[in-house]
């Protein structure tokens, strides 16, 4: 039998413990590698290749989105799973357009969390059961409205903006210039009708995109 071989992400140490005991009392997966962020699992993802990259999406500084599209862009082969107390169309969608293999919630995360990993690494798409009521309604929710139209990019600024980062913290995490980000903004605010960030992050809010 082959060893999945895994890296583990997830900005708090416990529940990289709790997950890696969780996957380890298999016989046939191994936690290689962990990652306490999007920084940091970009890093080890090419040190160690690991077979399936368990990504969580709400972490400090670039976040789990972001960290999959870099990785992707570089492996178009990476196999990640994204396990996250998001539960929404939009993130989801996002998370897929990103490139990820598979989705499920951390609420129900370690009843599935085994066959997960497994239906990834085959190559396999998997997504939980809890979220696939919003996999059928992810083309007539909200985001298809407002937030459809945002590209990769811009959703990331509109997701840190909302996060309360500022204009130099944006331009750090994405390695981009805070010209840019200022471009971004106004493109966000156009596209989505809104005047200042208390409306953006008010709507960020009531999407799920962050949590409060």
């Amino acid at each position: 039998m082959m060893t999945i071989r895994v890296l583990l992400t997830d900005d708090h140490e416990v529940v990289r413990a709790g997950y890696t005991r969780l996957l380890e009392s298999t016989s046939d997966i191994d936690v290689i590698a962990e990652a306490s962020s999007g920084e940091e699992a970009c890093t080890n993802y090419f040190e160690c290749r690991p077979d399936v990259l368990i990504m969580d999406l709400n972490m400090p500084g670039m976040g789990g989105l972001e960290a999959c599209r870099r990785i992707r862009a570089r492996d178009p082969k990476a196999n990640i799973l994204v396990f996250s107390v998001h539960e929404n169309e939009v993130m989801l969608e996002r998370a897929f357009d990103a490139g990820i293999k598979g989705y499920i919630s951390k609420r129900s995360a370690s009843r599935v969390m085994i066959q997960a990993v497994r239906k990834v690494a085959a190559g396999d798409v998997y997504v939980g059961e809890e979220m696939m009521s919003h996999l059928v309604g992810q083309r007539k929710s909200v985001d298809g409205g407002q937030l459809k139209d945002l590209t990769p990019r811009e959703f990331e600024v509109f997701r840190l903006l909302a996060d309360s980062k500022s204009v130099n913290e944006i331009a750090g995490i994405l390695n981009i210039s805070p010209k840019t980000v200022g471009h971004h903004m106004t493109h966000i605010k156009e596209k989505l009708g809104i005047s200042n960030i208390a409306e953006l992050t008010h709507l960020a809010i009531r999407l799920g995109i962050i949590i409060p």
